[in-house]
């Protein structure tokens, strides 16, 4: 009797957060956890513990008024229904697995399908849908929000216990720096991006199809009908994925029906942390560098966006935002000829990823 209360009282509990509309620091009656990072300019960051989610990111235009540039929700509950990945951690293997299998060692591993016959962002129950450990740091030069979760082996199916570490950091010089650490106590695969949904003139506010976009890439990875790679390494000279001088996201958009596309990040060795994009907003001023220890990045614009309603009232429509997701390439566990993605027990996967923002 005294279990049917608790589970009753918890279901009470948890509509009550999800009508609350705010992510107030939860209280110990709810697993959900919410941190907020400011620097000295006034720069905010807010996070959950939900898929160690970046929730909302304010940042100065060029007249100092500040706005938030990520597509998000209002509560805990909305991001946990959604599918569209917004600002959550993805893994343990983020993009996509061709129909869900791959071999490691010569045993072949079947996992979740949740992508037609593909594997993706980890699956069906993947990090977005877990709650992380999460806790706050502090220095005179940057804050931060440390989030731990340990993967279960067998999770969707994959091999070994998997350790990971993902570390948040708002820096004075207005950069949020993502670093991505994880451990295995067997051979497993891996592959971790944050997936948020950028826009530049605010959240909500229209299109992205004006943002001028530069990628630091001469070569892209192609793909079939079902998004995965064809295999192929082609040059993006004479396609319209050509981003390496700016240009409009929008100016070429309907020829490709919305961008959704790997690139093969530009640096003379692997592992070199280097600048692979910058995204300026002409209107407001603001201006976004990404920079990457990761061999790629994905470039997605929203294609599947319809009508969702998001924070503040705020819709959300096709081509709304943007996203910049450094990555290994996807599928790489099937081709081995592509940047490894294997961990094995005793070593440690180590990326680095930052987004500085100015104004121009």
């Amino acid at each position: 009797m005294w279990e049917k209360i608790r589970i009753r009282y918890c279901f009470i509990l948890l509509l009550a957060l999800a009508s609350a509309g705010a992510f107030a620091k939860a209280d110990k009656k709810s697993s959900v956890e919410s941190f907020t990072l400011k620097n000295k300019n006034g720069m905010e960051a807010k996070f959950i513990s939900l898929g160690a989610t970046l929730v909302s990111l304010k940042v100065p235009d060029k007249n100092g008024k500040f706005a938030d540039v990520v597509l998000g929700f209002d509560s805990p509950a909305e991001y946990m229904k959604d599918t569209n990945y917004f600002g959550c951690v993805v893994g343990r293997y983020a993009n996509r697995i061709a129909n869900g299998k791959f071999k490691l060692y010569n045993k072949e591993y079947t996992l979740a399908v949740n992508n037609g016959p593909n594997h993706l962002h980890g699956g069906i129950k993947g990090f977005n849908r877990v709650i992380w450990n999460g806790k706050k740091i502090k220095t005179d030069k940057y804050s931060g929000v440390v989030f731990k979760y340990l993967s279960p082996a067998g999770d969707q199916n994959y091999p070994g216990n998997l350790d990971v570490t993902v570390t948040y950091t708002l820096t004075n010089n207005n950069e949020l720096r993502i670093s991505y650490k994880a451990t295995t106590d067997k051979k497993t695969v891996i592959n971790l991006t944050n997936h948020s949904y950028f826009n530049l003139a605010g959240q909500g506010t229209g299109d992205i199809l004006a943002h001028e976009l530069m990628i630091n890439a001469d070569f892209y990875t192609p793909a079939d009908g079902n998004c995965t790679p064809t295999g192929e390494i082609r040059k993006v000279e004479g396609t319209d994925l050509d981003f390496r001088h700016p240009m409009a996201i929008g100016s070429r958009i309907e020829k490709v029906g919305g961008y959704d596309n790997n690139y093969v990040l530009n640096r003379d060795s692997a592992g070199q942390f280097v600048l692979a994009a910058r995204v300026t907003e002409p209107a407001s001023g603001r201006v976004m560098e990404v920079f990457t220890s990761q061999p790629a990045m994905q470039l997605y614009t929203g294609n599947f966006l319809n009508g969702i309603k998001g924070e503040n009232g705020s819709v959300y429509n096709k081509y709304y935002g943007f996203c910049l997701e450094t990555q290994h390439f996807p599928d790489s566990p099937n081709r081995l000829y592509f940047p490894s993605v294997l961990l094995r027990p005793g070593e440690t996967f180590s990326q680095l990823t930052a987004y500085k923002f100015s104004v121009q």
